[in-house]
């Protein structure tokens, strides 16, 4: 059975079993052909390189006989249903518009863009064509996201008082288009699973920048900030998010972080990749362990949860696996989550009204610190009628934890 390439989803597309699935961009991308090769759901077809030898060193590796080096020559391949985009964030806008209108659903690594223009261009291209768009962040799929999550749809956390998130990074070495690169462009693994916990969204932003960067750097991007903070306002809820992000010149062990305050539960992510996350019951402490969730996957691909292209061949230097198996585990999940959702048997998510609103959310926060602090709103385009997942404060319980036994409740 064929999906019906080149027309938006209605009543009359045909739902397959099989879906073919074109990967462009093969340095980090590489990461996910063994993951569609074993998928049920996936057949691993094509792959896409500028370059012939890397092309061809990749295509050999995986046996993946379907190659281009021209991006435009792949989208005219009919056979391809899913378009999945690693390649450099300057060109996302450009890459998934392009895909989308050639009728190919498409998921495409973070940032969204690094325009709020070219958010609008996604967001218009997607709902223009009815295909499926999903921005394939980590974070929200990786186990630390999952065990968080578990906690507080269960309840466990109480109601939600404020969330933090960090995301430090050293960009010495990587690719000179990143030179200079305002914090808050690329922040999304940070923003988004302050957001996505509750399933809230941003209302407006307020940031700070501080210290400065290289001069070298500085005419890039127009931005000086060596670090940028930003304080996120929720839509329709009375809770906030303090994010911060940074890319040169400051001394810190990579680390992507999110902490989750409430009224009878807290999480804090570990300070160090070797540390220990905590759960706070109350004021009582106690230093967990995360579970792993590939139960949650088809059984052929639950093992790249904990190894992948890079540990698989013994090495480990990549930096989505410092922090435990493809960000978190995320891998996987990520790849399975955009081919249930075009399958039409799962959520999209981040979907593409929601993927603009969490990187807009950065880009208007770098904005809001270019301006001194202004409060800066999401535009209403990235906004939808969603309705948070809200746990109201016990009106019954002082001190909110009263009666709780369990710093971490059986699973």
């Amino acid at each position: 059975m064929s999906s019906s390439v080149g027309a938006g989803k209605d009543e009359n597309m045909a739902i397959k079993d099989v879906y073919r699935v074109g990967i462009v961009g093969l340095e980090f991308g590489a990461e996910f052909i063994p993951i569609y090769q074993r998928h049920p759901n996936a057949e691993m077809y094509a792959i896409c390189q500028r370059t012939q030898s890397k092309l061809d060193e990749v295509g050999d590796r995986y046996g993946v006989e379907v190659r281009y080096t021209d991006y435009d020559r792949m989208l005219a391949d009919a056979s391809i249903d899913i378009i999945h985009i690693n390649t450099p964030l300057q060109f996302h806008a450009d890459h998934v518009v392009a895909a989308l209108e050639a009728g190919k659903h498409v998921g495409c690594t973070i940032p969204m863009a690094i325009s709020v223009e070219d958010c609008k261009r996604i967001v218009d291209a997607q709902r223009r064509t009815g295909l499926t768009y999903m921005m394939m962040e980590t974070t929200v799929y990786s186990r630390e996201f999952l065990f968080v999550q578990d906690l507080y749809r269960s309840g466990a956390l109480g109601k939600l008082q404020f969330l933090r998130a960090s995301h430090h990074q050293d960009m010495t070495g990587w690719p000179s288009y990143w030179d200079g690169m305002p914090p808050m462009y690329n922040a999304t693994h940070a923003i988004s699973p302050t957001l996505a916990l509750g399933r809230h969204q941003a209302e407006y932003v307020q940031a700070l920048g501080s210290g400065s960067v290289f001069e070298r750097m500085k005419s890039a991007y127009g931005s000086p900030f060596a670090i940028e903070s930003t304080h996120i306002k929720f839509l329709d809820a009375d809770l906030g998010a303090e994010v911060t992000r940074h890319l040169w010149a400051v001394a810190r062990e990579y680390r992507e972080s999110f902490d989750a305050y409430g009224a009878i539960r807290s999480f804090e992510w570990s300070q160090t990749e070797d540390g220990a996350h905590v759960v706070y019951l109350g004021e009582r402490a106690e230093r967990v362990e995360v579970p792993d969730f590939a139960s949650r996957l088809p059984a052929e691909i639950q093992s790249f949860t904990t190894a992948g292209v890079y540990t698989d061949e013994g090495e480990s230097e990549h930096r989505s696996f410092v922090q435990g198996g493809g960000h978190g585990g995320s891998h996987p999940h990520l790849a399975h989550a955009l081919l249930m959702a075009v399958a039409g048997e799962g959520e999209v998510f981040p979907n593409a009204v929601q993927a603009a609103n969490i990187t807009c959310a950065g880009i208007l926060s770098h904005e809001s610190a270019i301006n001194g602090g202004q409060k800066t709103y999401l535009p209403e385009w990235t906004l939808s009628d969603q309705k948070p997942f809200d746990v109201a404060l016990d009106e019954g319980r002082e001190p909110a934890w009263e009666g709780e036994t369990e710093v971490v409740p059986q699973r």
